[in-house]
């Protein structure tokens, strides 16, 4: 912007930028603002700004007529701190290219700030709008998994408890199955007490007609043991274990006394070992036709039963050649075997 020295007469500023309107004195070639002098703009290039004379001038010069005495007022060249007239527009400031800079800084920076603040109010409303199903989503995500974690914890409860449940009835069952264990034995131990005075008559072919308390005396004779009436308590044939098995129902005697039976199986073991070729037979007790052999043995229980014929098979397994039954117990007694190919 240019700027040119200048002699004012209506202020002391020194230089005058080309936006501010002002008028020269053709008489002292001052310059005064018309904001100053409280007069309307004169227009450039006209007649009236070319011939105009700034007041001092005007007062300072001679009066044409004679009879004014009056003295003339002289007017100071520099005009001081002036009250403006009344009405008169107020006394500005000049602009300058600094103040220009930041008026356009500030006008800029008020722009972009708004500018700003729109698009931030923007993004923020589009990412609001974006993100609140996944706001949505997150919390049903949430409310799902403390709904797990709530369900999670009732069933490790749960589970906590029926371990701990299932310790205590580990611990009774345990009990219960030592308790049945002791109670089989006794069980076992009362039937095989209650057969004390009982024998078993194996392997004795059946006869429709037969008298089984006169076959047991017959056999008492046999071997030489004669047997009483009053020895006898009671006779009888008994089931198979299994209805495939081809050999004859047992007898079993009810005798008087174990003492009675003892006497019975000593004299059937001395009567076979006094004849290994004719050991005791049916035709011994009175059955005709083929001659077949017949045992006598303790009346044991199921389980002792049970256990006999495990321990017979396990023998012939192991190489041992007698098994017996002693008051109610098996016994085995090792077979010394020789290689008949050596």
């Amino acid at each position: 912007m240019a700027v040119s020295l200048q002699l004012w007469g209506c202020c002391s500023n020194e230089s005058i930028e080309e936006v501010e309107q002002f008028i020269n004195c053709t008489h002292c070639n001052k310059s005064y603002h018309f904001l100053n002098l409280s007069i309307p703009e004169i227009a450039r290039n006209s007649e009236a700004y070319d011939k105009w004379k700034c007041p001092a001038c005007i007062n300072s010069a001679p009066k044409t007529s004679k009879k004014d005495c009056t003295p003339i007022r002289t007017i100071p060249t520099t005009r001081g701190n002036k009250r403006p007239a009344l009405n008169s527009p107020p006394k500005a400031s000049p602009v300058t290219s600094e103040n220009v800079r930041t008026i356009v800084q500030e006008v800029i920076k008020k722009e972009f700030n708004d500018m700003l603040k729109q698009l931030n109010n923007s993004m923020i409303g589009v990412i609001t709008k974006e993100l609140e199903p996944i706001k949505n989503e997150m919390r049903d995500l949430k409310e799902s998994m403390s709904f797990i974690n709530k369900k999670f914890e009732e069933i490790e409860s749960e589970q906590l408890a029926a371990k701990k449940s299932f310790k205590t009835l580990q611990d009774i069952n345990s009990h219960l199955g030592n308790t049945v264990s002791d109670m089989l034995q006794r069980l076992n131990y009362l039937e095989q007490q209650s057969r004390s005075n009982n024998l078993e008559i194996q392997c004795l072919p059946e006869n429709k007609h037969e008298n089984l308390y006169t076959t047991v005396k017959q056999m008492g004779i046999v071997i030489g043991c004669e047997l009483k009436d009053e020895d006898i308590l009671h006779c009888t044939r008994i089931a198979k274990m299994s209805s495939n098995n081809t050999r004859p129902r047992s007898i079993v005697i009810q005798l008087a006394s174990p003492k009675v039976r003892d006497q019975i199986l000593a004299a059937v073991i001395s009567f076979n070992k006094s004849n290994p070729q004719n050991k005791l037979n049916s035709v011994h007790l009175g059955h005709t036709g083929i001659k077949k052999p017949v045992y006598v043995v303790e009346h044991l229980s199921p389980s002792n039963k049970a256990l006999h014929a495990a321990a017979r098979l396990k023998s012939k397994e192991k190489g041992y050649k007698y098994v017996w039954i002693r008051k109610g117990k098996s016994s085995l007694e090792k077979m010394k075997i020789q290689n008949i190919f050596t």
